[in-house]
């Protein structure tokens, strides 16, 4: 069986720190990544997809972190093309528009170029450091299965490399019937890592549970079951704890879907309060085989 590593998708929510999770030892930023460090082998830094990163602030993240500790980074929204805040651009590279939102097709071309070398380039200091795992690209739910967006997928790898990208789906057309086959055989041929999820069901973004190895990684990422999903309010839609049965009962799959793959992520996204770093730790007892209380 291959690794298996499991963490959170945030260390710093606000709902996080008021949760009492952290001592109050752990009183700055440095402080909390340490401990966090300390319970966990890896995280994801979901926060890139709202902003690009500054190189300073990844050397940081390094330097904070013992050896052998794993950043996955989420990409920016604009390189997914999902709606993007004009702000949140580098501010040489704005489009001049009246717009608040804009998709890659707004920007100049060179502009978009130099938004796609930045945001890699910001990531060296982990890649040095031996602590970037991999970049996770979570679709829009409009990014249907179709040739133009497997070329898509192709792209992404050939900017990303050497960097790792993993592919998130959230549109259910890729495991639609003999789609999913098709999706998944499509992965492999390419050593292109799929993300399998745990979300709501029933939505319009709604994807099925579907575990695979489609190459040497793996990555699940948990979002819970919150029946407040279409909310915009970020901590109503994640805001849901998983009892340890319900953990149980993925922990065979997960063990099976490490047989697979030299190594397996595993990211809990219910990122309210301490939820997720509770369910982290209950995951990790499970796969271990330590009983609850």
């Amino acid at each position: 069986m291959g690794a298996i590593q499991i963490g959170t998708a945030s260390w710093t929510d606000r709902t996080l720190l008021a949760s009492g999770w952290y001592p109050a030892s752990a009183d700055t930023p440095e402080k909390r990544l340490a401990y966090y460090a300390k319970k966990f082998p890896v995280v994801e830094v979901d926060s890139t997809y709202y902003g690009p990163p500054a190189e300073q602030t990844s050397r940081l993240w390094a330097q904070r972190t013992p050896d052998g500790f794993t950043f996955n980074i989420k990409a920016f929204s604009l390189l997914t093309g999902h709606p993007t805040k004009v702000s949140a651009i580098y501010k040489d590279l704005r489009p001049d528009t009246d717009k608040k939102n804009v998709y890659p097709g707004d920007l100049p071309a060179q502009a978009y170029e130099e938004v796609w070398t930045r945001f890699l380039s910001a990531l060296d200091p982990l890649g040095e450091a031996g602590k970037l795992g991999a970049v996770l690209f979570q679709f829009p739910p409009w990014f249907g299965i179709r040739k133009s967006n497997k070329d898509y997928l192709l792209e992404v790898a050939a900017r990303c490399k050497p960097i790792r990208p993993v592919f998130e789906f959230r549109n259910a057309t890729w495991f639609d019937g003999a789609n999913q086959d098709e999706t998944l055989d499509f992965l492999r041929a390419h050593k292109l890592a799929f993300v399998g999820v745990d979300m709501p069901q029933g939505h319009k973004s709604s994807v099925p549970p579907v575990l695979a190895a489609t190459a040497d990684l793996a990555v699940v990422r948990f979002h819970g079951h919150s029946d407040k999903w279409t909310s915009k309010d970020i901590h109503e839609k994640f805001g849901y704890e998983y009892t340890r049965q319900e953990l149980a009962e993925w922990v065979p799959r997960l063990r099976e879907l490490a047989d697979e793959a030299d190594t397996t992520q595993v990211f809990m996204n219910n990122c309210y309060s301490d939820y997720a770093q509770r369910n982290a730790t209950e995951l990790i007892e499970l796969l271990e085989g330590v009983e609850g209380d």
